[in-house]
């Protein structure tokens, strides 16, 4: 079986663990990821984390320059089974949403809706105005996947590692991608158990 291809952007908004959780994640499970990483984002990461961008880069398979509009995923010719990204700021989400790619980020997701590849898109943004929904209807109608990383708690997480793990979980999950993060509802059976 051929290995799976997971384009992965990390955007400008807060939230960017949540893009190095996945490529440590896919990097677990064997997966081929290729990476862009939006200038924004670099200062963020050095802003919200302990990591390095050098050493989240080293996370992936593949890393492309955020303006290299050449690399081999901005074409619909090169085959991928899925992009993921997390987190999507708003700025990215307009762009997804209104076909403008005026960077490798935005390209490669147009590239996934137009060659009817799954796309998530991990909008990191609270609260949401009428603009912002109505730009998430729209990349939805083109063929996104809405997620914000909206955390469950029915996992009992003991602490924030474990919910961005949840969250994460989900994301891959959404893409077909199975793992031991994502804890599934099994029935209401042990309800008696929370306390409210």
């Amino acid at each position: 079986m051929a290995t799976r291809k997971l384009v992965v952007g990390i955007t400008g908004a807060s939230g960017v663990i949540y893009g190095i959780y996945l490529l440590k994640e896919a990097k677990q499970y064997g997966l081929e990821t290729h990476l862009i990483i939006s200038d924004t984002a670099r200062r963020i990461i050095e802003f919200e984390t302990s990591f390095s961008v050098d050493q989240i880069e080293t996370l992936a398979s593949f890393v492309y320059s955020p303006n290299d509009l050449f690399a081999p995923v901005a074409s619909g010719s090169f085959k991928t089974d899925a992009m993921i990204i997390a987190p999507c700021s708003i700025k990215t989400l307009s762009s997804v949403a209104n076909s403008y790619s005026s960077s490798l980020i935005t390209r490669a997701a147009d590239v996934a809706l137009k060659e009817k590849r799954r796309l998530v898109l991990c909008v990191r943004e609270t609260p949401f105005h009428c603009g912002h929904l109505k730009l998430m209807l729209q990349a939805s109608d083109a063929g996104a996947i809405i997620s914000p990383p909206c955390p469950s708690f029915y996992s009992k997480p003991d602490s924030l590692d474990e919910i961005v793990k949840q969250s994460v979980g989900k994301l891959l999950d959404l893409v077909g991608i199975d793992t031991v993060l994502y804890k599934r509802w099994s029935g209401a059976s042990d309800l008696h158990e929370y306390e409210y």
